[in-house]
């Protein structure tokens, strides 16, 4: 069982960077290239204010981050599995961060960046469904923000890879919650002495 503990720790040790990552990252498309402008005129595209990196990979990612890294040490078997059973609620918690993070994120990405184009503000990559990705040569159409498909490309990319990350980390932890809360009473139920 300590195995498995130092094994939970370590899982939530490694969320913790990931959310703040997230967090900093949905909090950089807000500000497209470091301008409030855009933010005050609500030039921003819409799934940037669903805050999939800020709420799902960020501060929802903090609970299973935080109940990972605080699992106690219990001398009693089932005690070690209702905490094992805690950490799988945190665990499913995590899952549905990572896996609105990933969603929010990815549908940002096939819409593309609000920007200023020769008609005004409008998505002009958003009837694309992301081949606009592969066409940076049509990238010019925006002229305003300067350089905002490439940093809401990044940024979301960055989302996507923390996502998936954070979702792979929750699994684990799924697993080993699991495995443990059920297995451990019944395997350790009894001691058995070899010399008999």
């Amino acid at each position: 069982m300590c195995c498995s503990v130092g094994f939970a720790r370590s899982l939530g040790l490694a969320l913790l960077p990931l959310a703040l990552c997230c967090i900093v990252a949905n909090l950089l498309l807000l500000f497209p290239m470091g301008e409030i402008t855009y933010i005050k005129q609500d030039r921003l595209a819409s799934y940037i204010w669903y805050f999939g990196g800020l709420g799902g990979g960020g501060l929802l990612m903090l609970v299973p981050a935080v109940a990972f890294t605080t699992l106690g040490k219990c001398s009693c078997c089932w005690n070690e599995s209702l905490m094992m059973c805690g950490s799988v609620l945190a665990a499913v918690v995590g899952l549905v961060g990572s896996a609105y993070c990933f969603i929010v994120s990815g549908y940002a990405l096939l819409q593309g960046p609000q920007c200023f184009t020769s008609y005004g503000w409008s998505y002009p990559f958003a009837d694309q469904k992301g081949r606009y990705l592969l066409q940076p040569e049509t990238w010019t159409r925006c002229l305003q923000p300067i350089n905002i498909i490439e940093w809401n490309i990044t940024l979301l990319c960055v989302l996507l890879g923390l996502a998936v990350l954070e979702f792979i980390i929750c699994l684990l932890q799924l697993g080993n919650g699991l495995v443990n809360a059920v297995c451990r009473p019944c395997c350790y139920k009894q001691e058995y002495s070899l010399n008999a």
